[in-house]
């Protein structure tokens, strides 16, 4: 992905900047919102993005829209226009969040179900995570009709697999496999 360098570099500037000023947890809060915002809207990237606007444009419309950000936050939206990297500010605000989780020692346990997670799982699962790995975490929900039920969860390069589709290609597996039942 082009970019994520640098976006891993300013991540890192902000966040040693927010440090010094005690508000590492407010600019985190905006940074999941900058991410969260861009991605839901497609227009606000390719604003963002569009070498015709003009830089003073951007910055106006990125203060109205995150009028409620710390001031460190107005900052790094200042620096990135200056140094014309604007346009990469969705993978700066999810490299700061992810440095601010690694910084907590929170990971990111993707969990995949057929149906939206409701407030009771979610709290048995983040119970579970914590045991397994001794670190909090939270919870990246996704919801995939495919794999029919049970759940899928992912903690870094860990994934263990409950679902009801792969439980059923298990058993196709198994009967394709039998000597006896293929034959039939």
């Amino acid at each position: 992905m082009k970019g994520t360098r640098a976006a891993q570099r300013y991540a890192k500037a902000i966040l040693d900047l927010a440090k010094e000023q005690n508000a590492v947890e407010l600019v985190n809060k905006d940074m999941q919102s900058v991410a969260q915002t861009i991605m839901a809207s497609d227009e606000l990237e390719d604003f963002l993005a569009s070498p015709v606007i003009k830089a003073n444009l951007k910055a106006n419309a990125l203060k109205e829209v995150f009028k409620d950000a710390h001031a460190t936050t107005f900052g790094a939206f200042d620096v990135l226009l200056q140094n014309n990297r604007i346009a990469q500010l969705k993978q700066v605000a999810q490299k700061y969040t992810a440095l601010f989780n690694e910084m907590n020692n929170v990971q990111v346990a993707t969990v995949t179900t057929a149906i939206p997670l409701d407030a009771n799982l979610e709290a048995k699962i983040l119970d579970k995570v914590k045991e397994l790995t001794g670190n909090s975490a939270t919870i990246d929900n996704k919801v995939d009709p495919s794999i029919i039920g049970g759940f899928i969860l992912r903690i870094g390069d860990l994934q263990y697999n409950a679902s009801v589709a792969k439980n059923l290609s298990n058993l196709k597996r198994e009967f394709k496999n039998n000597a006896y039942i293929s034959k039939i």
